[in-house]
């Protein structure tokens, strides 16, 4: 099962260098501070404790910390101090990035389908028909 996993990662990891510089060359972002920004786009208050977003990027804290201040210096994030305990630090999404997020969005979308049905063109070094039949394998394990 460690091959197939293996492969799994290779290819996500290739689908993710190729969106991170398509969206870098695009739109000036990178792929984590998309993720985080639709991340913090889906909560009720636009906002999510610097923890919390480093958990769903998959981010240690400290790279998390180094995350918020390159949105901020772009301006699609700002920090806040949690009112309740004034050690808490959010991240909030700004006007800025809930823009950006909305005109990238779709094209992103498509981005990503155009790279999963075109595996094979965009990715020749892995072999397409073994890496269906691994998702398979893997996807039977995650969800029997």
């Amino acid at each position: 099962m460690s091959a197939a996993w293996s492969k799994v990662a290779a290819f996500a990891s290739a689908v993710d260098a190729d969106l991170d510089k398509w969206l870098a060359n695009t739109y000036r972002i990178g792929l984590t501070e998309f993720r985080a920004l639709a991340f913090l786009s889906r909560e009720q208050a636009k906002e999510l404790r610097v923890n919390d977003l480093a958990q769903r990027v998959g981010l240690s804290q400290s790279s998390a910390t180094r995350l918020v201040s390159r949105m901020e210096a772009k301006g699609v994030a700002q920090r806040d101090v949690c009112q309740d305990d004034g050690r808490g630090v959010y991240a909030v999404i700004t006007a800025e990035g809930e823009a950006l997020l909305a005109e990238a969005r779709g094209p992103y979308e498509d981005r990503v389908r155009g790279l999963l049905g075109g595996a094979e063109a965009h990715f020749p070094h892995l072999d397409a028909r073994v890496l269906g039949r691994v998702l398979g394998e893997i996807g039977a394990l995650v969800a029997p």
